[in-house]
């Protein structure tokens, strides 16, 4: 209400106090949140119908696709896509260490089936460094060089390429399925919302710290050398000490010809990257490179005379599908639930971007399940862990991508070049793959620009990216990921432990309400307390949020509560010394004769029928108490 002839204001709450009991009494129940399993467990058309449509959604929006609006984009896109899977795709098998042909079924089978099962419309699905890295720590841990070692032909002992890389696919498709199947299971359980707890920070410090790993796993292609390899904590480190001190034994052919090829992809994505609005069609400088490398080393004979290492045999056709072998399902578990969480977290976030900027939803529990089936099924068809690529997820969004049928069309074009023009890439320099997959990190390398923005917006976040990344590089990519979680939830819990606490007041003026202790002009309304708390109250905090209330407050709940039951004694006192006056009273008249016959006949005049209390009355009565009747 408004005071005449003043500015400021007085407030008169008049509501009455409900309790959760009255609060029940008043409103009325939701029938439909009641019903929940009933609803859920009830079978019907529409029912069924409803089921379908969610877990395969291509059923809802495949038999509505506009082919006038959405086919030309679509096209164009899915072209574009396509021509950047087949060098990606061939690059990132080499981080898994694998061949490059295994790089070209994952951009393959994996995209058909997330077209099925996806919610996304933008992103690309298929090989992506992080991934391939991590897949390749498990097959080099699993299959060694060193386990493969033969005895050659002039006594020297040489490494049986063809085993070692045959056992390396049975490693990897155990894991892929694996993975797959954790995320089909979490997607099932409708544990979509644990990636919650993956905070952005995280995910970008895991995923720069993924591309120093990657960096350095590729520079043994660059100076063609061949270092030892090393596990476990530091191995990065020594990694780099091994290659510098390899270093006087470079192969200058292959490093003139990792210079060049990388001279030519920075050079042609700058001015992709300035003159994208203005090009129809980014140039596909990746695809050009491999060709004109390809074509150069082949016809230059570099290979014999030089000693380039090259890709080698890319066998043409599909092989049959096979299971994976379970036997390694004990030794990759928890490399297979990392890569699950690791892979779901950037396809989520990168489905859930585009989203927003197009507003459609993209279902995170659907998401689990798409990813896990891509894996899982791609797995029988000698494919390795996939996820979606920011870089061709981009292109398929500037391109004028639609819909998820552009994946299918750039599949057609990677099916066509496995069953056909595969083995016309068989004299393609490593190197060159090398440089592609170095241009490519340029956008995880860009995050490092998060620190210095983190610094001044939320140190918190800051410390969280720090950790990952420090824990990443230093411990490898599994122990580092379990650190870098580890961390993160001892900062949610700090928080939640040592939330802020402040008193509101009303800013003059305004109907804001602010900390009285950050802003001096903020007033407190005359008889009202505002204690307002950043986290929510759980038995952790509860005792701090109270010593807190109390503090700001100036309330002491402990004599308040002292006083209280002070109080509450005395009345029961109270009750009690009235209670027994009472029956004091009633035993009192009780004793009166004339009162206890009167009472008596009373009773039975109520129970009896007019006839009995007749008789009852005048002849069940002494002469004496006949006149008190």
């Amino acid at each position: 209400m408004e005071e005449k002839g003043s500015q400021s204001l007085e407030y008169f709450v008049k509501r009455e106090v409900l309790d959760e009991l009255c609060l029940d009494e008043t409103l009325t129940v939701n029938i439909q949140t009641v019903s929940f399993w009933n609803d859920s467990c009830r079978c019907s058309v529409p029912r069924l119908k409803h089921i379908l449509l969610t877990w395969i959604p291509v059923l809802s929006w495949l038999p509505r696709y506009s082919i006038r609006e959405n086919a030309l984009g679509d096209l164009i896109s899915g072209c574009s896509v396509g021509i950047m899977h087949l060098p990606q795709g061939m690059a990132y098998a080499l981080l898994a260490s694998l061949r490059p042909v295994y790089g070209l079924y994952t951009s393959l089978f994996p995209v058909l089936v997330y077209f099925i099962f996806g919610t996304s419309r933008h992103i690309s699905i298929g090989t992506f460094a992080v991934i391939s890295i991590m897949v390749g720590s498990v097959t080099e841990r699993l299959a060694p060089d060193s386990n493969f070692i033969v005895n050659g032909t002039n006594g020297t002992e040489t490494v049986d390429i063809d085993t070692r890389d045959a056992y390396r696919v049975q490693v990897a498709c155990a894991l892929t399925v694996l993975a797959g199947l954790f995320q089909i299971l979490l997607g099932v359980v409708r544990f979509g919302f644990v990636v919650t707890y993956l905070s952005e920070p995280l995910i970008r410090g895991y995923t720069t710290g993924s591309a120093c790993h990657v960096c350095v796993s590729q520079l043994k292609y660059l100076f063609g050398v061949s270092p030892s390899r090393f596990t476990g904590p530091l191995s990065l480190v020594y990694t780099v000490l091994e290659i510098c001190s390899l270093l006087p034994q470079t192969q200058v052919p292959e490093l003139v010809v990792s210079l060049v090829a990388l001279a030519v992809l920075i050079v042609v994505k700058e001015i992709n990257d300035c003159y994208r609005q203005k090009l129809p069609l980014p140039i596909p400088i990746e695809l050009i490179v491999v060709i004109a490398a390809t074509v150069i080393t082949h016809f230059c004979d570099l290979p014999s005379k030089y000693n380039i290492d090259v890709v080698g045999e890319i066998p043409s056709g599909l092989k049959a599908p096979s299971a994976p072998d379970t036997t390694f399902f004990s030794s990759v578990i928890g490399d297979a639930f990392a890569v699950a969480i690791v892979g779901f977290a950037i396809n989520i976030s990168l489905g859930k971007t585009f989203g927003l900027k197009y507003g459609y939803k993209v279902d995170s529990n659907q998401e689990l399940v798409a990813v896990g089936l891509s894996n899982t099924i791609g797995g029988f068809f000698h494919c390795y862990c996939v996820t979606s690529s920011l870089s061709r997820s981009l292109v398929q969004e500037s391109t004028g991508g639609k819909t998820q049928v552009a994946g299918v069309i750039s599949s057609i074009i990677v099916l066509i070049t496995v069953l056909k023009i595969g083995p016309l890439f068989e004299d393609l320099p490593k190197a060159v793959l090398s440089t592609i997959v170095f241009v490519n990190l340029k956008g995880m390398f860009k995050q490092f620009m998060d620190v210095p923005l983190l610094w001044k917006t939320n140190k918190v976040d800051l410390l969280v990216w720090l950790v990952t990344f420090i824990s990443t590089v230093v411990l490898n990519l599994d122990m580092g990921l379990a650190v870098a979680i580890a961390f993160s939830m001892l900062t949610f819990i700090f928080r939640t432990q040592l939330p802020r606490y402040s008193i509101l007041g009303n800013l003059p003026g305004t109907e804001l309400y602010l900390d009285t202790d950050t802003y001096k002009e903020v007033k407190e309304i005359p008889g009202i307390k505002i204690f307002r708390s950043s986290a929510t109250i759980y038995y952790t905090n509860a005792e701090m949020f109270l010593d807190t209330l109390q503090e700001k407050s100036g309330i002491e709940i402990g004599k308040l509560l002292s006083a209280k039951k002070k109080r509450d004694a005395k009345q029961k006192r109270k009750q009690e010394k009235e209670k027994k006056k009472t029956k004091k009273e009633a035993k009192k008249q009780v004793r009166d004769p004339k009162l206890k016959f009167c009472k008596f006949f009373q009773n039975i005049i109520k129970s009896q029928s007019l006839v009995t209390k007749l008789q009852i009355l005048f002849e069940g009565v002494p002469d004496e108490h006949r006149k008190h009747l």
